[in-house]
């Protein structure tokens, strides 16, 4: 069971990874993602081009925020695999119900400890 969910982890981080890649870069000091900034000629630049730069900006940073997220769970329970604390309910400790794990197997608690 838990090797199936591993591998849903494992594909889910790899997807993930690419979606920031395409949209972001991690920060060399602190590790996080950032969104990237579109290159514009700073002497052919007019206030148009500076608005559309910044608009983008914002677009990229708004999806980095939810996907950098995800990517945090899904690590979180890949380690939760490692330590063998997968599939436990961190509240409670009962067994995470199948169909919780199915729909979503980075969840850390069961059905009724859902956040």
């Amino acid at each position: 069971m838990k090797a199936h969910y591993e591998q849903k982890l494992i594909d889910e981080r790899k997807k993930l990874t690419e979606e920031l890649n395409k949209i972001g870069r991690v920060d060399g000091d602190n590790g996080e993602w950032q969104a990237k900034s579109t290159d514009v000629d700073e002497s052919e630049a007019d206030p148009s081009d500076h608005a559309d730069r910044f608009e983008d900006f914002e677009e990229k940073s708004s999806l980095v925020i939810p996907l950098t997220a995800r990517l945090q769970e899904v690590e979180d329970a890949l380690t939760r695999i490692l330590e063998n604390k997968f599939g436990r309910c961190a509240v409670c400790n009962n067994e995470i119900e199948k169909e919780r794990l199915d729909a979503n197997p980075a969840a850390e608690t069961c059905i009724k400890h859902l956040k």
